[in-house]
């Protein structure tokens, strides 16, 4: 695989938010913003936890904790 091909697979990544997260991030703009500054490695972190939620519930607290952090 080269660069390009390397690249376009994370932002493949990128591309495929769950739904549920990014209606959560546009419920909360504190959290949105600081998603947005977070480096890449930290928002695939958040993107892979947000892949194994399981209720509209546990998906606000992730968010929530990403706001409490900023």
């Amino acid at each position: 695989m080269n660069n390009n091909e390397e690249g376009a697979k994370k932002m493949l990544d990128y591309n495929n938010i769950p739904v549920g997260l990014s209606m959560a991030l546009a419920q909360n703009t504190g959290a949105l913003e600081h998603f947005a500054k977070m480096t890449d490695a930290e928002r695939h972190s958040v993107i892979n936890k947000a892949r194994c939620v399981q209720t509209k519930h546990e998906m606000q607290d992730l968010v929530a904790g990403l706001s409490d952090n900023f």
